[in-house]
């Protein structure tokens, strides 16, 4: 058996730790392959289901019924957001870009499937 005195058994514990947190935030990027070719109209529905996708819970919407306020409003997408990917990414997991983020890493976590995800981000993208 190898034995290490406690500074390099400290040290050895935080480098794999550190590998284990890369390779999980690795992981977790967005496929490079994900539809873009998503329904705006089924988007609104999965963006105001509370049970799914539920944004109006954190954001105010146009056409949305008892909106919150945690997030930003979402008007103007086009102008704040580069592009539908860059949207898509934020979407996606927003804690990559602010680790303090609170908005549920949607993508990451599977909480949509591929094409209410594609939906959601036309919809929001269409705002």
């Amino acid at each position: 058996m190898l034995s290490l005195n406690a500074p390099r058994r400290r040290m050895l514990v935080l480098l794999l730790s550190l590998s284990t947190l890369v390779a999980s935030t690795a992981l977790a990027e967005m496929p490079t392959d994900i539809n873009f070719n998503g329904d705006i109209d089924a988007g609104r529905l999965v963006a105001n289901d509370r049970d799914k996708g539920n944004c109006v819970a954190c954001h105010m919407m146009a056409g949305s019924d008892s909106p919150g306020a945690i997030g930003p409003v979402l008007i103007a997408m086009q102008t704040r957001f580069p592009s539908e990917q860059v949207l898509a990414q934020q979407i996606w997991d927003a804690t990559a870009k602010n680790p303090q983020a609170v908005m549920p890493p949607f993508g990451k976590h599977e909480i949509l499937t591929d094409q209410e995800f594609a939906d959601v981000v036309a919809f929001i993208w269409s705002l």
